[in-house]
């Protein structure tokens, strides 16, 4: 398989020839000053314009190529450019559109392009090149300091990311502004916004603490996607995949464009379906995403309203250490049932979001803007339970022909019904000079936990509950941040924000008469520096605190040991960054010092879900370095690197015995659970004929510590995968677009496991500790295949 790609790598690069160059410079037409971050598309490439409204864009043979320039508040642009192997020059200026059709919420929420912050931005042509199904996360994965994973091994269903070693529970996400991590459990599940990347027009991914922004505390990364793109022409698309393990994905969008100059309506409907590289990991994901808007040349009024409903097969268990070399797609879910596996033993779940905007321009410098949101959830989870205690389950003991019946087999639900709802707001102003937002919201979440029986091989009452244990929670902040600069080339960024949470707990199914409530109140600054070296160069350093309060599982989990302390992060970040029409890099260091940080012990909850512990000193140190250059005429390269030390202080490990007996180590300075020293990746484009991308992409991952005792015994090894992506537009006159893709992941078939669970227990006879390890193996060489046709 290397030899047959290396050759397929040489033959492409065998057919470089000359190209012709198009440059030029977009303006406002009506100021006449350079526009910067304009998004200038020929032929399947993207550029986008410099701080002087520069942009270059190579094109790969002779012929005529459609140039379209784009840039949210101005009318779209488009011209015929001629490859005539030489260079041509094609200046745009671009019309200020009549209509208020840029996202607030963008401006409002995301770091700005002199924001002293680390980030990268996403654009839809970037995220459409991979998306054949697989979740939101798997896309992620070339970011810097990203690592993901996979339950079911093929990248549908429920998938996870960390971002410099922190997990999706200590990732703010936003949707157009919104918060969607979970109140209680603070994780967001992307399998219940199934192909949620279809409707996305943008990502941006900032790591660190960030800029403030709505919902829960950044931890280790934010992350905001934006779907409130205006389209101003009618359009309609069909995307079709199919790939390894009976995988589908089917995907209507249509759009109506702009009616009455004033009105839009978009729409999409999806269903993904897989039966998962682990045994019986199925997942069977529907969803719809609909928005109407009314702009004007001041206002805009959207609603967007959206759901998911997933059904996957568990598969959170992992593959015993013992079984991994022999049976990698072994699941113990269902397996206490005699015989063969349950087959419904099954999580169910369904989303739905409602989310209202109103943004209003007051004058050319002001602007605000406000939002109503509803997230409503409701679901379960079905487990076979073989040879329980009827007393846990609140059923009574039978006498049965004069015999105690206090044990049986019973099929029981874990149910959560829950309502989130607020109101979020941002006050934006623009000037020469002065930039600044105040902004915050209020956010509620009632929500209910209740257990069901619905089978049992011995007497009982029809659904039976035996638990129901309620919880609220709100949630307000504010914040104001403003960017001065000094001089052209010199600013400074400040940035404030309180947060008040209100926490009620009224019981758990592992502690029932533990009531806890909790008031937290976290007053978190930030400050930054960006300067100008010249338009290609740029400096920037930054300091920002953090709070965070601990989740509804912490809370049950240390129930008897000692109730869980917030958090606090105190985290400082600088970097430098260069470009030119040829090649880009950004490179940064940062230091993340925690106290009470609540570190992830390797032990699963029994949904799968993994426990923490407070530690009271621990950091995170590193550097990172992304970029880009141009190798030739029809080479590309992308490249990323994060180097890290990831380190807990004075520890102190319990493990017990077999006659539970405690056991206590002290280490010092060993490295946080899952957080590997290097993180690194590539992506080596080539585009040999018109229309033809081929990506080859490769990713490396060092060692990871299931726990916090950097025992290799307890740890995931080193893994590097390489994936090829293969994408081609048919030239055609009968359709808008006819884009055909493929995927071959992990092309040397490699096997590597990105995630697993530990269990330490101390040794009588031996006097050490032993692990007993799960893992969660990814697939093998695998493939995916697309077609997508636009009207």
């Amino acid at each position: 398989m290397k030899q047959l790609m290396l050759l397929v790598l040489l033959s492409i690069a065998g057919t470089l020839h000359a190209q012709s160059l198009v440059t030029g410079t977009v303006t406002n037409k009506t100021s006449g000053r350079p526009l910067e971050g304009v998004t200038i598309s020929i032929n399947q490439t993207g550029a986008l314009t410099d701080s002087k409204g520069r942009y270059s864009i190579h094109l790969p043979k002779k012929g005529s190529y459609p140039l379209t320039a784009s840039f949210i508040g101005f009318k779209s642009f488009t011209t015929t450019v001629n490859a005539n192997n030489n260079i041509q020059q094609e200046d745009i200026a671009l019309e200020v559109s009549p209509l208020f059709v840029k996202p607030v919420e963008i401006s409002s929420l995301r770091a700005g392009k002199n924001s002293p912050f680390v980030n990268t931005t996403i654009a839809a042509a970037d995220i459409k090149k991979g998306n054949l199904g697989q979740d939101l996360p798997v896309l992620l994965d070339q970011q810097p300091g990203v690592v993901t994973n996979s339950d079911a091994g093929a990248g549908i269903g429920y998938t996870g990311m960390r971002v410099r070693g922190s997990d999706i529970t200590r990732i703010n996400v936003t949707v157009n502004g919104i918060p969607v991590n979970d109140a209680e459990s603070q994780g967001t599940f992307f399998v219940n916004m199934p192909d949620f990347a279809s409707s996305v027009s943008s990502i941006q991914l900032q790591r660190g603490v960030g800029t403030s922004t709505n919902g829960a505390a950044a931890f280790g990364a934010t992350l905001n996607l934006s779907t409130n793109e205006f389209n101003e022409k009618a359009y309609g698309e069909i995307s079709n995949s199919y790939g390894s393990f009976n995988s589908w994905k089917h995907t209507v969008k249509a759009g109506s464009g702009l009616i009455n100059d004033h009105f839009t309506i978009d729409a999409r409907l999806s269903k993904i379906s897989s039966d998962g590289y682990i045994d019986r990991a199925t997942s069977d994901l529907r969803s719809f995403y609909t928005s109407a808007a009314y702009v004007s040349k001041k206002t805009a009024i959207r609603l967007n309203v959206f759901s998911g409903k997933e059904k996957t097969y568990q598969a959170w268990y992992g593959v015993p250490q013992a079984l991994l070399a022999t049976d990698r797609t072994y699941n113990m879910a269902g397996t206490e049932k005699p015989g063969t596996p349950y087959d419904n033993q099954t999580d169910n779940y369904q989303q739905d979001h409602y989310q209202l905007f109103l943004n209003q321009e007051i004058n050319s410098h002001l602007n605000f803007n406000v939002a109503f949101h509803l997230t409503r959830g409701r679901g379960y989870y079905e487990n076979y339970n073989g040879f329980k205690p009827v007393a846990d389950y609140g059923i009574p003991v039978q006498i049965i022909n004069g015999v105690k019946k206090d044990t049986a087999d019973i099929i029981n639900q874990l149910w959560l019904d829950n309502y989130f709802y607020g109101s979020v707001f941002s006050v934006n102003r623009t000037g020469e000079k002065f930039n600044w937002s105040l902004g915050g919201g209020w956010n509620r979440y009632t929500g209910d936990h209740f257990g069901k029986v619905i089978w049992a091989d011995t007497q009982f009452e029809k659904d039976h509950e035996y638990y129901r244990y309620p919880a609220v929670k709100n949630d307000f902040n504010i914040y104001w941040k403003g960017e001065y600069k000094i001089t052209s080339a010199l600013s400074i960024f400040a940035d404030m924000q309180y947060r008040n949470i209100m926490y009620n707990m009224d019981g758990f199914e592992a502690a029932p008469a533990y009531i806890a409530h909790v008031n937290y109140n976290f007053f978190n600054p930030k400050a930054g520096i960006s300067y100008n070296i010249n338009p290609n160069n740029r400096v920037f350093a930054s300091f920002a605190i953090a709070h965070k309060e601990p989740n509804r599982a912490d809370f049950e989990n240390n129930y008897g040991v000692a109730a869980p302390k917030p958090e606090l992060l105190r985290d400082v970040e600088a970097g430098y960054s260069w470009s030119n029409s040829i090649a880009a890099i950004q490179a940064n260091v940062y230091y993340m010092n925690y106290k009470n940080q609540l570190v992830q012990t390797g032990m699963l909850t029994d949904v799968g879900a993994y426990m923490r512990t407070n530690i009271p000193k621990s950091y995170r140190m590193g550097i990172e370095i992304n970029g880009h250059v141009k190798l030739g005429n029809i080479v590309s390269l992308a490249a990323n690197a994060a180097i890290s030390q990831n380190k807990v202080l004075d520890y102190h490990a319990v493990t017990y015995d077999s006659l539970y007996a405690p056991h206590t180590q002290t280490f010092s300075k060993t490295d946080i659970s899952f957080s590997p020293s290097f993180v690194g990746g590539f992506t080596l484009s080539v585009k040999p004929v018109r229309n033809l991308n081929v990506d080859l992409l490769g990713k490396y991952v060092s060692r990871q510590y299931m726990d916090n005792t950097s025992s290799k015994a307890g740890s995931l090894d080193p893994y590097f995968v390489s994936n090829l992506r293969i994408n081609y537009v048919v030239p055609q006159t009968l359709f808008r677009e006819l884009g055909l893709q493929f995927m071959l992941n992990n092309i040397f078939d490699t096997k590597y496991e990105p995630n697993g669970s530990t269990y330490p227990g101390y040794n009588l006879k031996s006097g050490t500790v032993t692990y007993d390890n799960y893992y969660y193996p990814m697939a093998g060489i695998n493939f995916f295949a697309g077609v997508t046709i636009g009207f």
